[in-house]
């Protein structure tokens, strides 16, 4: 189960993982990893085998609609809604017609997303699960997101601020220089926020297919991406120029 037309499907260990150093969460972290999916995961308590087992589960809905469906893996375009589908797939294939890519573009994001509001059905207060750089996040407090851009002298500089109030949601991120697959762009980040983290990874990897490099670039990914409905906040670096749009907030780190 490969993710396509999107991100990161790196083999790099835990520690290699620059975008993991959280600087102070006052939460505790789990890592769980089974095949590609390779989470980070932070809540108040250890929540290891709650988390392997929705990895689990939400692998094997893929895992068994894949093996009916091959062109769910492969496709970089929009397939029919099936509606019979798991919830999850249906999810997925919403978010690919919304944004033009293909279903699998959004699947970083859709096990974050399972993941979290498991845990949070589990009872757990808080929780941030981080899936190759794809958050979704739901906190009582007000947090700041680092967004990692390569080599572009922005990177690390910036933060995206989250409200309690805006929370659980979504964010995101695509590279047309980071990361091993496939983008058609040039940016080193494109960040979308979004309810949902489903929406928000697809979102990113649509927008980011749009970005050429230069200023012109940011502007014509910023046209596209605020036409997406669903999509809150758009955040576009490339080389040392930046754009943004939608109701978000930014922070010099």
């Amino acid at each position: 189960m490969k993710k396509k037309a999107s991100r990161k499907k790196s083999p790099e260990s835990f520690r290699e993982r620059s975008y993991r150093r959280i600087q102070q969460s006052g939460l505790i972290s789990t890592y769980v990893k089974v095949v590609e999916t390779d989470l980070h995961i932070l809540a108040p308590v250890k929540v290891e085998n709650e988390s392997l087992a929705l990895v689990l589960k939400i692998r094997t809905i893929l895992e068994e609609y894949i093996k009916a469906n091959p062109l769910f893996l492969t496709s970089l375009e929009p397939l029919r809604i099936d509606l019979e589908a798991s919830p999850v797939i249906v999810a997925m294939l919403e978010a690919a017609e919304k944004t033009g890519v293909g279903p699998m573009a959004a699947v970083a994001g859709t096990v974050a997303q399972y993941v979290g509001t498991g845990l949070l059905a589990h009872g757990v207060e808080e929780v941030i699960v981080e899936n190759g750089g794809d958050l979704f996040i739901s906190r009582k407090q007000t947090s700041t997101v680092a967004i990692h851009a390569g080599n572009s002298p922005l990177s690390g500089k910036v933060g995206l601020v989250i409200t309690s109030q805006s929370m659980p949601c979504g964010v995101c991120c695509s590279s047309g220089s980071v990361g091993h697959s496939l983008s058609l762009g040039d940016s080193d980040a494109v960040v979308a926020l979004a309810t949902s983290t489903t929406l928000a990874d697809a979102a990113a990897t649509a927008i980011g297919n749009k970005v050429r490099s230069g200023e012109a670039g940011i502007n014509e990914g910023l046209q596209f991406g605020q036409k997406i409905q669903g999509v809150n906040g758009i955040v576009i670096i490339s080389g040392k120029h930046l754009g943004a749009w939608g109701d978000i907030e930014l922070e010099s780190l």
